[in-house]
């Protein structure tokens, strides 16, 4: 047989999850009411700024209550000079400061849904209307979505649960670019377990300052939980039992015979495995001619 002598070495406990880069922030850009679209100002592509003009909707509404606010206002100037002077009671007075206010609002509201603004900043991804179009309040005028950073929801394990932290970094790859590998870390972990996948949702955020990653692309998370000192073997060490799903090897003793032992694997490295249990450091196996050997028996060993 062939035999090869295992230690206990450091053996980084990694597990790399599958998901897809969404947005960081996702707005959808639409007024409270309907009205006609006047102007379009963006298009699918543009970057733009917190605060920056989208679109505008007819301001027929907001004239005629700019007219009525501009009216309360000097309705209640002349009640406010009324007052002091005694000729008016103050209930009739907070009526009217009521009536101003309210006016005042439904302008600032009317504003709001008149000048669409961008609430972050970001990239258009979306537009569904053009300028002269009747806003239907279906579809959004606009999609905007922040992409520097993005982030990612990946269904990790409920057996890792207890091993990762908030801020812990991670590394991504992207198919879309094989050759980069991007950084990433820990920022949001949801409380719950799914009871029927048996994980639970991990939010990683990659700053993505030149933009390189987009919404929608496929991506791999690889997270580091740590490192564990642990037994690693040849993957031709082991022995699978027919039937069942257990591992085994066969250990070569002193006296020259071999012992059936089972193991525990652990993580997978290329040729190589982690055993969480079963093998002692320093152990020799048999890493050869496995098929014709029985618990017991006497070998000679291939120099």
């Amino acid at each position: 047989v062939a035999v090869a002598q295992v230690f206990v070495r450091e053996v980084p406990q990694e597990a790399t999850y599958t998901s897809t880069i969404q947005p960081y922030v996702k707005n959808n850009i639409v007024p409270q009411t309907a009205g006609r679209i006047t102007k379009i100002n963006v298009e699918v592509g543009d970057r733009v700024k917190k605060g920056q003009v989208l679109a505008e909707i007819d301001k027929v509404q907001l004239q005629q209550a700019q007219l009525q606010l501009h009216n309360a206002e000097v309705e209640l100037g002349r009640l406010k000079a009324l007052y002091e002077a005694g000729g008016l009671s103050k209930s009739d007075l907070d009526a009217i400061e009521l009536q101003y206010n309210v006016a005042k609002t439904q302008v600032q509201n009317l504003i709001e849904n008149t000048t669409l603004l961008s609430p972050i900043d970001g990239v258009i991804t979306a537009r569904n209307y053009d300028a002269g179009d009747m806003y239907a309040m279906a579809a959004p005028i606009f999609t905007v979505e922040q992409i520097k950073p993005v982030k990612l929801l990946v269904a990790v394990s409920e057996s890792d649960y207890s091993k990762i932290k908030k801020n812990d970094r991670v590394t991504v790859k992207a198919d879309a670019f094989p050759d980069l590998t991007f950084d990433g870390k820990v920022e949001r972990i949801y409380p719950t377990i799914d009871p029927t996948t048996r994980t639970f949702n991990v939010e990683v955020v990659i700053p993505n300052n030149y933009s390189t990653l987009r919404p929608g692309m496929f991506a791999r998370v690889t997270i580091n939980f740590g490192s564990n000192d642990n037994v690693v073997i040849p993957d031709v060490a082991v022995v699978k039992q027919q039937g069942s799903g257990e591992r085994f090897v066969y250990v070569l003793n002193e006296d020259g015979t071999v012992s059936y032992t089972k193991v525990e694997l652990g993580r997978r490295m290329g040729a190589e495995f982690e055993v969480l249990s079963g093998l002692k450091d320093s152990a020799i196996v048999v890493t050869g001619g496995q098929i014709r050997l029985k618990d017991g028996i006497q070998v000679s060993v291939n120099e």
